[in-house]
């Protein structure tokens, strides 16, 4: 197995940085919205917007659904706006979640083409809360996401540290972190 110091950044072993390549041998061949510091957020860290547990999406579509009816993709982009592209839901739990909706009556659909329009009924209308649209849009802004924004920097400038292949500097990057998290644990003891 390679040493740290001769594998490059970000490579895991015993793959080679073609391999890693997406179509047409460009980027870093993980989909669209691009690598772990991609326009969505880190990974791991739950991206910028972070993940929603399924059940939390059924309030968001009835709400979303208070501004007037809406096919699929429009209902999702809704919610996109409302976060202001912190999160978007997937297309595999938010169709689901209309069926059910409809299931149960909160919701009716109609179909125009090729397209399935939906519409709050009168339970839906009643059941509907749209101050959940409200705690979407307040989400993760202010300091956490400051944080978070700074902390995708610091993961940027270390990878270019690990990119210089200079032991040196390595070692001072990595005392300089090792500094910062423990600065970080004191601030967490302390509050």
């Amino acid at each position: 197995m390679e040493s740290r110091n001769d594998m490059d950044w970000g490579q895991r072993p015993g793959r080679n940085r073609q391999s890693r390549r997406g179509p047409g041998g460009h980027g870093e061949g993980r989909g669209r919205r691009g690598g772990p510091d991609g326009p969505r957020g880190m990974a791991g860290m739950g991206g910028m917007g972070g993940r929603r547990r399924r059940g939390d999406i059924r309030p968001l579509l009835l709400a979303g659904l208070i501004e007037g009816p809406a096919y699929g993709y429009e209902l999702m982009k809704r919610l996109e706006e409302k976060a202001e592209g912190r999160w978007r839901p997937s297309p595999g739990s938010v169709y689901p979640m209309l069926q059910q909706l409809e299931d149960e009556g909160l919701i009716s659909s109609t179909e125009d083409g090729g397209r399935k329009t939906f519409v709050l009924t009168e339970s839906g209308t009643a059941e509907a809360d749209a101050s959940a649209l409200d705690r979407l849009a307040e989400g993760r802004g202010g300091a956490g996401n400051q944080l978070r924004t700074e902390l995708a920097q610091l993961h940027l400038a270390v990878k270019q540290v690990g990119l210089t292949d200079n032991d040196e500097l390595t070692d001072q990057a990595v005392a300089a972190v090792k500094t910062a998290r423990q600065a970080i644990y004191r601030l967490l003891a302390d509050a």
